[in-house]
């Protein structure tokens, strides 16, 4: 997957030469529909498992095989992302899911499927999660003007809460009404939608520096050199250490919420559709309402305002009792709404603070860091689950997640982490003689989460 040059033009001249609104709303629209696809496979196999165990430690574990290959594989996939044709990339994850899953709606349809082929097939979806988003990513910061930034960023913002809004009912009807292997068809007809536009479109690629020597790095050095970018920005190395600890406590609470409808609120797959619609009309109530609001002047506020609505959310959910699912609904609308409101304005500031050819590696590593203590928190999530009870983790994550909340607004090296980044953009440029004509966050044009994302969020809480 070598980058050619001679096929994608540099980015001043793609958007001299090209209509970039309607070659970026094609691929757009086909990742919606795989988005889509995804989160009604990702349900599905959920609520199989939660029907089939109804066991703590099993979802605990189905939610590490997703994320342990993020957490191993992103340094690398950043990486290959910054070096590879990122057009390539998305093609041949798209397609290598959807392969997997073809597989897996054969072992359903004999009537062979068990729960470590389910481990199994999250586990290869999640390495080709870790190659397409931060392709996705990084290609959307040389396909949209940077004027347009925010508003992709709202798009991505509403498409996620839409989908949370859509999938989770639609997927309990589904489950209700169609055989399983039906139901995992539409992945695969969806993934076959997204990955139609970009056998069509050129995507354009960044220029890459090149080693002191003038000779290209190898991928082990182009990690060391996403690394150090990374580590000589302070307040974004803060703010990943707060997203480590938030995470660490938010990752095993919502792989337990199939567990929270069943065990404590009686309910059924219709319930679990409902909670996780309220996170979803949330998320896109949020997202308008940054849109329209802006936030505060210094972004970083914002995001810590974020985190004390997301933390009482969850301990709203936490503390319902179980004849009241409303306050549960109330909760997750409420952590929902300040999702992306936690999330946008930090990934607003990386999207607009590093340099395009880094930042394949720099959102990988900001991703690996933020879940790296997850794959334990998943580990221990079942047994302490089935020592203290569901709900606790639900109640210490809010609370953990408004201290930090607090405290990030009164540490000076996370309040001007966007003026470090400014100032580390800048040196980074004049220490690999980067040439202004050249560059697409001075002149035109810049970027995106994710929605697609997923995994896209500095701050997890995705339901």
């Amino acid at each position: 997957m070598n980058n050619d040059t001679a096929q994608q033009p540099s980015n001043l001249n793609w958007f001299e030469t090209h209509n970039w609104k309607v070659l970026f709303a094609a691929i757009w629209s086909g990742q919606a529909f795989s988005l889509l696809g995804s989160s009604l496979v990702q349900f599905a196999l959920v609520w199989w498992l939660t029907e089939k165990t109804g066991s703590a430690t099993v979802l605990a574990t189905a939610s590490l095989a997703a994320l342990l290959p993020q957490v191993v594989f992103s340094p690398f996939a950043g990486a290959l992302v910054d070096r590879w044709n990122r057009r390539l990339i998305m093609i041949v994850a798209d397609s290598g899911i959807a392969l997997v899953t073809l597989g897996l709606i054969g072992l359903f349809a004999a009537d062979m499927a068990q729960v470590w082929h389910i481990y199994v097939i999250m586990m290869i979806r999640s390495v080709g999660g870790a190659f397409h988003w931060p392709a996705m990513q990084a290609s959307s910061s040389l396909m949209v003007p940077k004027q347009h930034l925010s508003r992709v960023a709202g798009f991505n913002q509403t498409l996620q809460g839409g989908i949370g809004i859509i999938a989770p009912p639609l997927g309990a009807l589904l489950i209700e009404a169609l055989p399983m292997q039906t139901v995992l068809s539409i992945d695969v007809i969806t993934a076959a939608i997204a990955v139609s536009p970009l056998l069509l479109i050129a995507i354009p690629q960044p220029e890459r520096s090149t080693a002191p020597d003038g000779k290209p790095t190898s991928v082990l050095g182009d990690v060391r050199e996403g690394l150090r970018y990374v580590r000589g920005w302070p307040g974004l190395l803060m703010i990943l250490l707060m997203a480590t600890g938030i995470n660490f406590l938010f990752t095993p609470a919502f792989s337990l919420l199939p567990l929270v409808i069943t065990e404590h609120f009686d309910g059924g797959a219709l319930e679990l559709g409902w909670i996780q619609t309220a996170w979803g009309v949330g998320v896109v109530l949020g997202g308008l309402t940054l849109g329209v609001w802006g936030g505060f002047k210094n972004n970083i506020y914002t995001s810590m305002l974020g985190l004390l609505g997301m933390g009482a959310g969850v301990i709203v959910l936490g503390l319902s009792p179980a004849s009241a699912f409303v306050f549960g609904l109330v909760g997750m609308f409420m952590a929902g709404f300040m999702n992306p409101i936690t999330n946008g304005p930090l990934f607003a500031m990386l999207q607009s603070s590093v340099v395009p050819d880094m930042q394949g590696r720099v959102f990988t590593l900001v991703n690996a860091s933020a879940m790296a203590m997850s794959p334990l928190s998943l580990a221990v999530a079942g047994p302490v689950a089935d020592l203290v009870g569901i709900r606790f983790w639900y109640v210490v994550a809010g609370m953990f997640c408004m201290l930090m909340g607090v405290t990030g607004c009164f540490l000076p090296a996370i309040v001007n982490v966007e003026k470090q980044g400014q100032q580390r953009m800048a040196d980074y440029k004049a220490q690999n003689g980067y040439a202004v004509e050249h560059d697409p966050i001075e002149s035109d044009p810049v970027a995106t989460p994710d929605p697609v994302p997923p995994t896209g969020a500095v701050v997890a809480g995705e339901a």
